[in-house]
């Protein structure tokens, strides 16, 4: 017999069903921790696209900037 695949997640996609959840069934704590947690990410995501900018930004400064 064989194994069932392992299900591949699409990137993004726990997040999107994250945000589907319904918030009724989480108590206040709960709610507190996630917005944490969420704020957490959105710092991460922030630093992530501070990173980018700042590398787009070098190659640019050394190569030129490329046509807009």
């Amino acid at each position: 017999m064989e194994e069932p695949a392992e299900v591949r997640v699409g990137r993004g996609q726990r997040l999107i069903e994250a945000v589907r959840e319904d918030l009724e069934l989480f108590g206040v704590a709960e709610l507190e921790e996630r917005i944490e947690v969420l704020q957490s990410e959105i710092a991460r995501c922030q630093a992530q696209i501070d990173r980018k900018r700042a590398g787009r930004a070098a190659a640019d400064a050394l190569f030129g900037a490329g046509p807009s």
